[in-house]
């Protein structure tokens, strides 16, 4: 066998040296990697059904800061109150990342009522707000009427009212996003808002728990305009 041509041999370290510096940069894979958890998905891997969805409320009790209060924003001082009664009374409530969570719910909920996923919003949703949500999805099937909604982004979460009542740990958020909404008529005509077009929305959104359920999921106890848009999701005023 001859030599190796000096050309060749210089690739060969040139490959080599390749190889080893993207093992120590990048590292290999051995089974044990922690992957992104999913707030979406649910242990039968189901996609974006209503136990999947129900998975962002649902708390931890491994909140180790000694102040709960600063992980939310206030327009009041007694929302912020309610917050202290909320995390000395819950044994389950997590701090840390409540408004992120009832965030991811909010978007969620909006776009699956918009899809008619009745299944979905059944177990983010109270008995009466899902009765009311179910109802405004049945009536707009029956006038043919058909709605597309796109939350591009939650933008913020603030605290205005919080607190415990009876049993039941409650928490409202004034929830502002962007949105691009479209209802189409039975010919598939546009009746209400435009593909193109962003709506900031505001809207009052009050979560609960019962606090003596072993269950740390919590529900959509109540939603409101917050604030009259003129084009925006027509999510029912519920409670």
């Amino acid at each position: 066998m001859g030599e190796i041509p000096a050309d060749l041999f210089i690739y060969i370290i040139i490959a080599v040296v390749l190889v080893i510096w993207l093992r120590n940069t990048l590292g290999t894979r051995h089974g044990d990697e922690k992957t992104r958890p999913n707030p979406y998905a649910q242990d039968n891997s189901k996609q974006k059904t209503a136990s999947a969805v129900s998975t962002p409320l649902a708390q931890a009790s491994d909140d180790t800061v000694q102040d709960p209060t600063a992980f939310f924003t206030f327009e009041n001082e007694s929302a912020k109150s309610g917050i202290e009664e909320i995390a000395k009374k819950d044994r389950f409530f997590e701090a840390r990342n409540f408004t992120q969570n009832a965030k991811d719910a909010f978007s969620i909920i909006v776009e699956a009522f918009a899809e008619g996923d009745k299944e979905t919003l059944s177990d983010l949703l109270s008995p009466s707000v899902y009765k009311a949500f179910a109802g405004a999805i049945d009536a707009r099937e029956k006038a043919g009427e058909r709605v597309e909604t796109e939350i591009h982004a939650v933008l913020k979460a603030d605290v205005v009212d919080a607190g415990v009542k009876g049993n039941m740990a409650q928490i409202t958020f004034r929830i502002f996003a962007e949105e691009t909404m479209v209802t189409y008529d039975a010919d598939g005509e546009i009746i209400a808002g435009h593909p193109d077009h962003i709506t900031e929305m505001a809207d009052l959104w009050t979560f609960g728990r019962d606090i003596k359920s072993k269950d740390p999921t919590w529900t959509v106890l109540a939603t409101d305009d917050g604030e009259v848009e003129p084009v925006k999701t027509p999510i029912p005023d519920a409670s």
